[in-house]
């Protein structure tokens, strides 16, 4: 099953920029750096992630096969997917103590720049602070 939605065709659509979730916390430092990925601390300079985000890029031809085997190793570590959209997949953990962590790739690239086949293409790795598997508060009515 792929969990990237489309994320091939992140070319075709025309990303205009990532979206990390609203509450990211920290990069998601332990991330590995796997075949075919080169480590990209600044994230490419883009969308302000440096710092925000532990960032790898390939070629964009490969981002897609690439997202898969992120999501193939956090899989083989007891991670989750939780959910996403076109660029962005969401895994959770359960932990032991109970409640989950959770973290979050997107895949981008500059789109100020011809997105060709040898383009740089990135994924972005960010931690969900807290129990992402809490209920979230329900507003009192007034």
């Amino acid at each position: 099953m792929k969990t990237l939605i489309a994320l091939t065709a992140v070319v075709s659509l025309g990303l205009t920029g990532p979206v990390l979730a609203q509450s990211q916390g920290e990069p998601a430092a332990e991330t590995p750096i796997l075949a075919g990925a080169t480590a990209a601390p600044d994230c490419g300079n883009l969308y302000s992630l440096t710092g925000k985000a532990f960032c790898v890029s390939a070629p964009l031809a490969s981002v897609g096969a690439l997202a898969d085997a992120y999501v193939a190793h956090f899989e083989g570590q007891g991670w989750l997917g939780a959910g996403g959209d076109s660029n962005r997949v969401v895994l959770v953990k359960r932990r032991e103590s109970g409640g989950c962590d959770g973290i979050q790739m997107i895949a981008f690239y500059d789109t100020t720049r011809p997105a060709g086949p040898t383009a740089t293409g990135y994924l972005g790795f960010a931690a969900i602070p807290g129990d992402v598997c809490a209920a979230a508060a329900v507003p009192a009515a007034q």
